[in-house]
């Protein structure tokens, strides 16, 4: 991601001929929790470093308040997993809004789901006071779950990777993880954590990332 935000920046500043200010927002929280997520990518080749900063707005960070104060209501979804927001009557006021709204009606699935993590299913059935089939049918639903998925595996790839470097090569194997962790493709990932089997040194491994 770091990697695709310059990109990103670059792209839109070259299509709208206007200055940037990219963020990265962050929808939730690894099960780690204390992962250390950058603020910015650089890399260096032939002298030359490339350096992208970007804001890192993490949403469990959020107060809950900012959403009904402002209101911000973008973030009404996203109730449930911000900050003080895991709380019944809090869920219900960000509903009553959500359903108040034509154009925003169609949201409160998602607000469903992200209430999922955070209370018991049948609690959040009496909430919204429907069948929560309708969530699971929900194309914001599935996508969402696509997404919590992927991201389950690649850091069961990852940990399995940083296991295989460590028994294989040692410290040295370990060296690789930081710029192994930037990586978000499973296929690569799978490569990588298959080539720890057959290649003989870092320096072959470091060819293949």
């Amino acid at each position: 991601m770091p990697k695709r935000m310059r990109a990103y920046a670059a792209l839109a500043e070259e299509k709208f001929d206007l200055p940037t200010y990219p963020v990265l927002i962050n929808i939730l929280k690894d099960k780690e929790g204390d992962a250390e997520i950058p603020t910015r990518y650089e890399s260096e080749f032939a002298g030359l470093l490339v350096r992208q900063d970007y804001r890192v707005i993490n949403l469990w960070e959020v107060d809950v308040e900012i959403a009904f104060q402002q209101p911000v209501l973008s973030l009404l979804p996203f109730v449930p997993i911000l900050k003080g927001g895991a709380e019944e009557n809090t869920i219900q006021q960000a509903l009553q809004i959500l359903r108040a709204d034509e154009q925003l009606n169609q949201l409160e699935t998602v607000l469903a789901f992200f209430a999922s993590f955070v209370l018991d299913s049948a609690l959040v059935q009496q909430i919204m006071r429907w069948d929560m089939a309708v969530l699971s049918e929900s194309p914001w639903y599935q996508q969402i779950l696509r997404e919590g998925e992927a991201r389950g595996r690649r850091q069961e790839m990852l940990s399995g990777i940083e296991l295989g470097l460590e028994l294989k090569f040692g410290s040295e194997g370990l060296q690789l993880m930081p710029e192994i962790s930037q990586i978000s493709n499973l296929e690569r990932l799978k490569a990588i954590q298959q080539a720890i089997k057959t290649v003989n040194s870092v320096d072959e491994l470091k060819q293949i990332i």
